[in-house]
């Protein structure tokens, strides 16, 4: 595993994160330095054991590997995963089938498919989710013209925003992975508003094509007892079941969300209208 950088967080209880400092809350939920130069970087995460990471194949091939967590003889024996291209034009070979992916574009792997391959071939940053299966599902690309894309918010409120559907249950088959992107409108800045939890499954939040110098401040907790972190951009933040998900930056950005869980259902979500957080 000489490619492959790996990281474990612990679940937190609600109650234990409202007494969390500005260390513990980055230290408990921050996702750093995903895209590091040939190599995979990986947190194994005890929130419905889901694996956030990134990979960037620059100089060589890299395999993506099993970890010690999974204690199986490959990394997809018993998971699924969601691939993202943020950067060039990339390939992923899956069990020697070539996927090229543009930047924007995603590939579902399912159960069973014992090697995958990012290639270097044109400096792509492959963000990656993943999460247990109990099932086989065959891989899928999803490109630009495959996506569900709906248009969400008002500037009025300044969050206007583009939501592209990429790996759900109405464009792939998977047991519990959902992914997709949403892209802020130049001049809207708040995402996720108004804000919600769904108990019946947890969040990933990767935030890119963030201007350089620019941050994110993304909000998480109860509705009533919230918190917030200061996200730089190719940063990501875990987001508990219990949690409210939602960002405004100093700049437009685009996010990857991604899900796993019990429900399939995208509208499946508890709503806290604004003027009720606290």
């Amino acid at each position: 595993m000489t490619n492959t950088k790996y990281e474990f967080k612990y679940a937190s209880h609600p109650e234990d994160a409202k007494a969390y400092g500005t260390d513990e809350l980055r230290s408990h939920f921050l996702l750093d330095n995903l895209f590091q130069d040939d190599f995979i970087k990986l947190t194994y995460s005890m929130y419905d054991r889901y694996v956030v990471g990134g990979i960037k194949p620059v100089n060589k091939d890299l395999q993506l590997e099993t970890i010690p967590y999974f204690k199986s003889e490959f990394f997809l024996e018993r998971r699924e995963i969601g691939i993202i291209n943020v950067g060039g034009t990339g390939t992923v070979i899956v069990d020697g089938t070539p996927y090229q992916l543009e930047k924007k574009e995603a590939l579902y792997i399912g159960k069973g498919i014992k090697e995958v391959v990012f290639k270097a071939d044109g400096n792509p940053l492959f963000y990656i989710n993943s999460a247990p299966a109990h099932q086989s599902f065959p891989t899928k690309k999803v490109g630009k013209k495959s996506a569900e894309v709906i248009e969400l918010g008002d500037s009025k409120y300044a969050n206007k925003r583009i939501l592209n559907k990429l790996i759900v249950s109405s464009i792939v088959s998977t047991c519990q992975l959902q992914m997709g992107i949403t892209e802020l409108v130049e001049g809207n800045v708040w995402n996720t508003m108004p804000v919600h939890t769904h108990e019946r499954r947890m969040e990933a939040y990767f935030y890119f094509d963030l201007e350089a110098g620019q941050t994110v401040c993304h909000f998480m907790g109860q509705p009533q007892n919230t918190r917030h972190i200061f996200l730089e951009n190719n940063q990501a933040v875990l987001s508990p079941e219990w949690s409210i998900h939602s960002g405004a930056g100093t700049s437009n950005y685009a996010f990857i969300w991604g899900m796993a869980g019990e429900n399939l259902d995208y509208s499946d979500m508890d709503v806290c209208p604004p003027n009720l957080m606290k």
